[in-house]
Formats: structure tokens, C-alpha cells, sequence
């Protein structure tokens, strides 16, 4: 999707980029939280009490050495505005370490670790520097994730012990997509330029100005809802309220009921992703997100309500807020690309047995 130059190299082997003392390793082993991923299901249904390590404690330091069972899954959780992930070092091989199936009990969170989906950092293709592959909490693998690509990043650069500012080339299902780690930890993500092409996002829905599907009118749920549609390398549908022009205060939906009424609507052959968004001024929105296989999250694959809000109103950045944060949106005029930057950081430590 996006080209830029990247700055980092795939590290020689996960063993080098973490020191270790026995002890701390150790420590770390006992604090696995044990999850029944194949053969028979355990008899007992409770999860094992996770110690919870802070970022960059002796525990991350120690957590890739820990090899002395091939049964056990390392991973470290991460989250990026309130979007959870479990991230997988999967640097030695190209194909996951996990099925979507173990991805589902992974991602319960009743039963598993718990989490919007399970990420694998994976080597480079066709130039890039990783690849990157997600399997959504209902086992489904969608293109990419922009919240999850900040939390990639921040992956990355703990595996290869990275400082300061660093960006990288990542191979998406999306296309190619720039991330860089900025001096304050934050990630900015260059995803390209928007897909505003009905048939290319896809969607069903008659093109209304030039090609792209711009203030449609989609019937949901006995309303008429005036939608925008545009994909990034996965599908959006992006609406501001229904015909009627009432109001839309997006903290009173029920996301659970109007939700998945958008992402099976006949007219997205693929799904969709769909951000309700209310206007607070010209620059500054507020955002509720149903995501496309991942159920109801706090912030989701972030929504291209950009690119019917920022050319509709003729500026070029806003600030989006979410429940989990702000977020950054800035659609360059010099490249038509456009930049997201928003948080992104470890949360806990773990390995699940298999």
C-alpha cells in the first residue's frame, strides 16, 4: 500500500536480543499462565493466576530465552488505545506458531489470555522487513489492523532491543505499511493512499460522486443511514447519522445490536468495518467502531472516517477520540497519503502451554 524507506534489518535470532539471568528466567517460567491449546481439552476449566510484568523489567528481558519447553507459546500482550493483541515472535518461520482455532481460545477472555486477536511477527517478503499476520478473536485473518501495527512496531523494537526513533517496512495482507517509532513512543503509521474505488473496497453500493461512494444511502435496521465507503487495504463503511439528519451522539448506540447489522449488510460482500462518528468541530471528532471478526473492541481497525471528513470539510488533520484515547489522522496533500499516530505499549509478559 505505502512506500517509504525504512531503517530497520531483521535481527540475527530471538537469543541475541534479549540478555538473561537464570534466576529471572526462572521466576518468569513459574508465572505461566496455562492455556489448553491442543489435543484433549482439560478437565478443568480455570486459568492459572499470570504474574503481570511491567515493560522492560527483568521479565521482558529474560521472556525470549525461556526455550526449555517446545510446548510453551512466549508471547507479550500489548495494547494500543484499549485494542488488546497477544504478539507472537515468529521471526524463524513463515508460518504461524498458532492455528486460527488456538487463536480463539487464546483470545477468550474467560479461558485465554484474552485479546482482540493474536499478531506474528514473520519474515520479510519481496523487500520488507517482517510480515505481518493477525488472526481476529473469531479466528478470521483480516488484511491488517492500524491499531495493531503500532503495537507490531513497539514488538519490534523490544525483539531487536531497538532505541529511540526507528521505522520499518512491514508486508500486510493490506500491501506494504511504514511504521515509525517516534522520540515520545508513540507510533507514527504511513498507510498509504485511501481506496475510495465502490468496487475496489468492495462494496455493492452505486458510486454517487465520480467513483467513490460518498454520503450513500444504506438501509439498516428500519433507518436509512448515510454512509461513506473506503478501504485502506481493508473494507470501511463511515457514516455521521442517518437521512433524517438527527444528531448522532455516538457514547448512546448499543454497538452489540446495530454492529453486526452494518458488517453482514448485504452490500459488503467482505464484511466491513463501520465507525459511527459524531462531529465536535471541524478538527476534533468523536468515534464509536464495530469491527469486522473481532466483536465489539475499544478502539478497532481505526476507520477511514478521514477520508470523507477531512476532504469534505477541507482540512487536512484531526484529532479522533476514542474510548481508549485520541488518535492523530492527517491526510498529506503532497502525497495523498495518509499518516496515523497513536499510543501503543506492553501490557504483561506470559507463556501458554500447548
Amino acid at each position: 500500500m505505502s512506500s517509504a524507506s525504512a531503517a530497520a534489518t531483521i535481527a540475527a535470532a530471538a537469543a541475541t536480543s534479549f540478555a538473561t539471568a537464570g534466576a529471572t528466567a526462572a521466576a518468569a517460567a513459574r508465572s505461566r499462565s496455562r492455556i489448553p491449546l491442543r489435543g484433549n481439552p482439560s478437565p478443568r476449566r480455570g486459568v492459572a493466576a499470570m504474574a503481570v510484568s511491567a515493560p522492560r523489567s527483568a521479565a521482558a528481558a529474560a521472556f525470549l530465552e525461556r526455550r526449555e519447553s517446545e510446548r510453551a507459546l512466549h508471547f507479550v500482550k500489548y495494547q494500543g488505545l484499549g485494542n488488546d493483541f497477544i504478539m507472537v515472535d515468529n521471526r524463524d518461520s513463515s508460518v504461524p506458531k498458532v492455528t486460527p482455532e488456538e487463536a480463539v481460545k487464546l483470545c477468550d477472555r474467560n479461558f485465554g489470555v484474552g485479546a482482540d486477536g493474536v499478531i506474528f511477527v514473520m519474515p520479510g517478503v519481496n523487500g520488507a522487513d517482517y510480515t505481518m499476520r493477525i488472526f481476529n478473536s473469531d479466528g478470521s485473518e483480516p488484511e491488517m489492523c492500524g491499531n495493531g501495527v503500532r503495537c507490531f512496531a513497539r514488538f519490534i523494537a523490544e525483539l531487536e532491543n531497538l532505541q529511540g526513533t526507528h521505522s520499518f517496512k512491514i508486508h500486510t495482507g493490506a500491501g506494504l505499511i511504514i511504521p515509525e517509532i517516534q522520540n515520545d513512543g508513540k507510533v507514527k503509521v504511513d498507510m498509504g493512499q485511501p481506496i475510495l474505488s465502490g468496487p475496489d473496497i468492495p462494496t455493492k453500493l452505486p458510486s454517487t460522486k465520480n467513483e467513490a461512494v460518498v454520503q450513500a444511502d444504506l438501509a439498516v435496521d428500519g433507518s436509512t443511514w448515510q454512509v461513506t465507503c473506503v478501504s485502506m487495504g481493508n473494507p470501511h463503511c463511515v457514516t455521521f447519522g442517518t437521512k433524517d439528519r438527527k444528531v448522532l451522539h455516538v457514547d448512546d448506540l448499543k454497538l452489540s445490536d446495530i454492529g453486526p447489522k452494518f458488517e453482514h449488510h448485504e452490500m459488503f460482500p467482505a464484511r466491513i468495518n463501520t465507525e459511527f462518528v459524531e462531529v465536535l468541530s471541524r478538527s476534533h471528532l468523536k468515534m464509536r467502531v464495530w469491527e469486522r471478526g473481532a466483536v465489539l473492541s475499544l478502539v478497532a481497525l481505526w476507520g477511514m472516517l478521514i477520508c470523507s471528513w477531512l476532504n469534505f470539510v477541507g482540512i487536512q488533520k484531526c484529532v479522533v477520540d476514542l474510548p481508549g484515547g485520541p488518535l492523530e489522522i492527517e491526510w498529506r496533500e503532497d502525497d495523498n497519503h495518509v499518516y496515523m499516530t497513536g499510543p501503543a505499549e506492553a501490557v504483561f509478559y506470559g507463556s501458554a502451554v500447548h
